[in-house]
């Protein structure tokens, strides 16, 4: 304030006083925050869903010969029947003791029971005739009666007892296949089949009653649980059939602990379901895929079975069956179980399909109910470890296109996301992002991830104190800085950085090239648009309709114009961008070329950051040199129909009418009308946005007049009485204009005209504590108005006060409501 004649040797200050290097209370950091520079927020960069679900999407920057196939065709034949063998690759020994075998009986007469197929054609849906050559016969016979029948027929049997209780468990060709599925959905019977004692003995013979080893109770349970489900898979025509059969195979061989290699008879039953995949039905497909993983099949046949789960996934329309099926299960089992380096292009599918899986919302629960997003951040740190000279390394990167753009549909939950902090998730990504740098498409998807996450305080946290994570993102933008799709997504994360945490605007700044980097992005950005701009002007005579805004290119503008404003907050930081004439430059080229109706979210910012930056008093200030430049653009920007606009405009006055050659220029060009005119929107930031200008203005006695010449005093006792009470930054903020104005005072009725009785009760009222402080407040908002009261708006209130009665010759004669 200006200094007065009497004793009083205030100080005119500015409209944003310099902080002061001491100890600050809360109410001072948040009135710092509100009054003196600004943070800016934006949208989250859009990306739009895929049309087709594709191994790479559409926008992948691998070429269809750089990468594996999204379509590709599935036969029985694609499967290996060599590695079907057990796990140890020695053909097994016959048994001592032989139940009797199934072979396929042509005699009506036999002991032995197969199921027969339907009664009637119209019965069933018939399968395409590629059904007929599944299971042909050969010169050789059929391969499961040539599996099953023992080299020596001469071999002792079983038995007198257990041809009778075959037959009595196998009545007739037609009943035999539902009564031993009736038998295998008794209670207590699923998980300690054969139980009794009595049974062994008649199928083993043995008198001593000892236990049936393991090796005969798996033939005996291949015989009548396993065999005749295989036979139904050979002879069914109908689709649905086949879906049941294979849920009994699945539930069967469960039961009996035959899931996995350690099976004797595994060869025989993946030729079955090998041959099933010929079918062309993705729910039984699905079924037969879900048995073979469950069978731990490897190499040829591991990857061929991810295929046919891939190619299942691909079709969003079997996303119900998939729900209901738990293929999910078996998946993740192959990303826990298998070797990354043995098994990469079959981790590779499976992923795949685990990444189609993570489009639909259902699924996507389900995989973090069971684990998924900690089992993929293995998987994550697992391909992290094979270092880059490795012949593995390249290939593994389609791998983790599929793992990161999972993780990215992942982060849509928020259980996910807390999984995702508390799993190292940052530092992973980060190892991953060092490592593949030069793979556009990983460093797509870790970036879309971080850009989602940043938007979170905890995850932003988590990312800010990960050092090199602002190395990392300036030599992806060095070394990307055309693509706009992965520019725009790290100026995000960097503003989202940069927005509260004050360690990271200055570990950002003092990276090596940081400055220089975002200076490059705004020439080649601004450029762009600038050639965009031109192209629609000289075409806007042939075409009606205009570019909708923000265009992509003002889109990566706003961003990088939010990460100055945001930087600019630190003091040295601040004060360092303040003196760098080319980011001022670029600023105001932002002002001079665009208009706030062409796209006013980057006009604005730009006008948000020059007034960030004009709040530093630096020698070298780039915004004091081009001060009386920046005001004519600002007049522009003042003078438009868009109230944000004005609101801004107004707000950079009020840092640059420190200068005198400002407020020259307010004055001559009318300014000072607006900002007048300003104090009757009723709203609390724009009346202060205008109290400063005022403030500054008053501090030069030519310029006074002009507050009662427009009618200035009485629009800011009417703030005063509006706003006093609930904001005593703006009441203190008046009280100076007004202390400013009244400098030179001989009467207060000549110098407040008829505002001053109004006035002297509103002053009175304001310092009474017990009717200016709402005590019906919370505690803490009560004391924070209590501070401010005393520290700030009391002083000066109190020396207006004491000016205007002691040139007042009578008492106000007005009442005013108690506040």
């Amino acid at each position: 304030m200006h200094a007065s004649k009497n004793k009083n040797t205030e100080k005119a200050e500015p409209f944003y006083r310099l902080s002061v290097p001491k100890q600050k209370t809360s109410s001072e950091i948040i009135n710092e925050a509100r009054n003196v520079l600004r943070t800016l927020r934006t949208r989250r960069p859009f990306t739009p869903t895929e049309d087709q679900r594709k191994l790479f999407g559409s926008g992948s920057s691998r070429t269809p010969q750089n990468r594996p196939p999204s379509v590709f065709s599935l036969h029985a034949s694609s499967f290996d029947l060599a590695e079907s063998r057990p796990v140890s690759g020695v053909r097994l020994s016959p048994l001592d003791h032989k139940p009797i075998l199934v072979t396929f009986a042509k005699d009506e007469d036999s002991s032995i029971c197969l199921p027969k197929p339907p009664a009637s054609a119209a019965e069933v849906r018939k399968v395409s005739s590629v059904r007929a050559r599944l299971f042909r016969r050969t010169s050789q016979g059929n391969f499961l009666s040539a599996e099953m029948v023992p080299p020596d027929q001469n071999e002792e049997k079983l038995d007198s007892e257990e041809p009778a209780m075959m037959n009595n468990l196998c009545r007739s060709n037609n009943n035999c296949l539902a009564e031993q599925s009736d038998q295998m959905k008794k209670p207590g019977t699923s998980s300690s089949w054969p139980r009794s004692t009595g049974w062994k003995r008649r199928v083993t013979g043995l008198e001593d009653e000892t236990r049936i080893n393991e090796s005969e109770q798996e033939e005996i349970f291949w015989h009548i649980k396993i065999l005749p489900i295989l036979h139904e898979l050979e002879k069914e025509d109908n689709i649905e059939n086949l879906c049941l059969a294979c849920i009994k195979l699945y539930q069967a061989l469960h039961e009996g602990n035959m899931l996995g290699k350690r099976f004797k008879r595994r060869s025989v039953l993946l030729k079955t379901l090998y041959k099933l995949v010929d079918i062309d039905s993705d729910p039984l497909c699905l079924k037969v895929a879900k048995i073979i993983l469950a069978m731990k099949v490897d190499e040829k046949n591991l990857l061929s079975v991810c295929k046919l789960a891939f190619k299942i996934c691909r079709n969003e329309k079997n996303d119900y069956i998939i729900q209901n099926d738990r293929l999910l299960d078996c998946l993740l089992e192959v990303l826990r179980t298998e070797d990354l380096q043995k098994n990469n292009e079959a981790l590779l599918y499976c992923m795949g399909a685990i990444k189609f899986m993570s489009g639909n919302a259902v699924l996507l629960n389900e995989m973090v109910i069971k684990g998924a997003v900690e089992m993929l951040l293995q998987l994550m740190k697992r391909i992290n470890n094979i270092k880059e000279n490795d012949t593995y390394f390249s290939n593994l990167g389609h791998l983790v296109v599929q793992l990161t753009a999972t993780l990215r549909n992942l982060a849509d939950l928020p259980p996910a996301r807390r999984q995702l902090i508390c799993g190292g998730a940052v530092s992973e990504l980060c190892v991953a992002l060092e490592q593949r740098m030069n793979d556009k498409d990983v460093c797509t998807y870790i970036v879309r991830i971080f850009s989602k996450l940043s938007s979170y305080d905890d995850f932003c946290a988590a990312l800010a104190d990960c050092s090199r994570c602002y190395i990392l993102f300036l030599a992806l933008l060095n070394k990307h800085q055309k693509q706009q799709d992965l520019v725009i997504r790290i100026i995000f994360i960097l503003g989202n950085l940069t927005e509260e945490n004050n360690q990271a605007r200055e570990q950002f700044f003092k990276e090596k090239g940081s400055v220089n980097t975002l200076i490059s992005l705004f020439q080649t950005y601004h450029e762009l648009d600038l050639n965009a701009q031109k192209w629609y002007h000289e075409r806007e005579g042939e075409e009606k309709t205009h570019p909708k805004h923000p265009s992509e290119t003002e889109d990566v503008l706003i961003k990088l114009i939010r990460v100055l404003a945001n930087l600019s907050i630190h003091p040295s930081v601040g004060a360092a961008l303040a003196a760098a004439h080319r980011v001022v430059e670029l600023l105001v080229t932002v002002l001079e070329y665009k208009s706030v109706d062409d796209c006013e979210e980057l006009v604005i910012n730009a006008a948000t950051t020059i007034n960030n930056l004009s709040y530093y008093k630096v020698k070298s200030s780039a915004v004091q040199d081009r001060k009386l430049h920046i005001a004519e653009m600002l007049l522009k920007l003042l003078m438009s129909n868009n109230m944000d606009g004005v609101v801004e405009a107004v707000r950079v006055f009020g840092n640059l009418s420190q200068y005198h050659e400002i407020c020259d220029f307010i004055i001559q060009k009318k300014i000072y009308k607006f900002v007048i005119a300003l104090l009757d929107a009723k709203k609390q930031d724009v009346c202060f946005s205008a109290c400063g200008v005022l403030l500054n203005l008053t501090v030069d006695e030519n310029k006074r007049a002009l507050l009662m010449e427009e009618g200035g005093i009485g629009k800011l006792v009417d703030c005063l009485r509006d706003f006093g009470p609930s904001d005593w930054d703006l009441a203190c903020l008046i009280c100076k204009t007004l202390w400013n104005y009244s400098e030179n005072i001989t009467s207060a009725a000549s110098c407040f005209g008829e505002d001053t009785d109004l006035l002297l009760v509103l002053l009175t009222s304001l310092l009474d504590e017990e009717l200016a402080l709402d005590y019906s407040l919370d505690r803490d908002l009560r004391d924070y108005h209590k501070l401010y009261w005393e520290r700030e708006f009391k002083p000066v209130a109190e020396k207006l006060l004491d000016r205007i009665q002691t040139h007042h010759s009578f008492l106000p004669t007005v009442t005013i409501t108690p506040f």
